[in-house]
C-alpha cells in the first residue's frame, strides 16, 4: 500500500476532570481498527481511569481490477490499476501491481475491486514428472543439469527434484517455468 491516510474518530468521549500530571494512554484492544479500546489515566493522587473507543478509517493507493477477471486467469498490466480504497477491515490488501502481476485469480473478480493476496494464488511453473533443468551459478560460473520433478510447485516453491543423472534427490526451489535452483546456496553463491 502507498500513500496511508488514517482518519480516528473518538466514538466514547466524555470530558475529563483537570489532571495535573501528563495523562496515561493505554491501548486495551487493538485488533480492529474499526473498534478500538483505550483507557486513560490520571496519575494524580485521586486521579481518575476513562475508557474510551477508537474508530480507525485507513485509505491507501491499493491495486484495483480495472476489468472483470474470471477464476484461474493469469493477471497482466491491463487488468491492474491504482487507486485509492478504504482497506480499514483488509489486512492483505496489494499495495502495487508488481506484487499481482503474473498470479492467477483464485474466484471471479469483478471491475473495481481491490486485489487482495488471499485472492491471488502463484500459477503452478513446475509440475510432477516435468524434466527441468536444475540451475546454480557462482562466480560467473553456471552449472546445470537435468533433473524430474518429483512435486508441483509455483514460482518460489520448494519441491523435490531427482538429478537424472545420478538419481540423488535433492529439494531446489522453483525459480521458473522448468527452472529450479538450489534452496541452501553457500556463501558467495549469487542466486540466478
Amino acid at each position: 500500500m502507498s500513500d496511508p491516510q488514517v482518519e480516528l474518530t473518538v466514538l466514547s468521549a466524555r470530558p475529563a476532570p483537570p489532571c495535573n500530571a501528563p495523562v496515561e494512554i493505554e491501548a486495551l484492544d487493538t485488533r480492529q481498527y474499526a473498534r478500538m479500546r483505550f483507557v486513560a489515566r490520571c496519575p494524580d493522587p485521586g486521579g481518575w481511569r476513562h475508557d474510551f473507543v477508537v474508530r480507525a478509517r485507513v485509505s491507501a493507493v491499493v491495486a484495483v481490477t480495472s476489468a472483470p477477471l474470471r477464476a484461474g486467469e493469469v493477471l497482466g498490466d491491463e487488468h491492474i490499476t491504482l487507486e485509492r480504497r478504504d482497506v480499514t477491515i483488509m489486512n492483505d490488501a496489494i499495495g502495487t501491481p508488481a506484487d499481482a502481476l503474473g498470479q492467477t485469480s483464485r474466484r471471479s473478480l469483478r471491475a473495481g475491486e481491490v486485489l487482495r493476496s488471499s485472492q491471488l494464488s502463484s500459477p503452478v511453473m513446475v509440475k510432477r514428472g516435468d524434466q527441468v533443468l536444475m540451475v546454480a551459478r557462482h562466480e560467473g560460473i553456471e552449472v546445470s543439469m537435468a533433473g524430474e520433478a518429483l512435486d508441483a510447485g509455483a514460482r518460489g516453491a520448494v519441491v523435490r527434484v531427482r538429478n537424472v543423472g545420478s538419481g540423488q534427490v535433492v529439494r531446489m526451489r522453483v525459480a521458473g517455468a522448468g527452472t529450479v535452483e538450489p534452496v541452501e546456496t553457500p556463501a558467495g553463491i549469487s542466486r540466478p
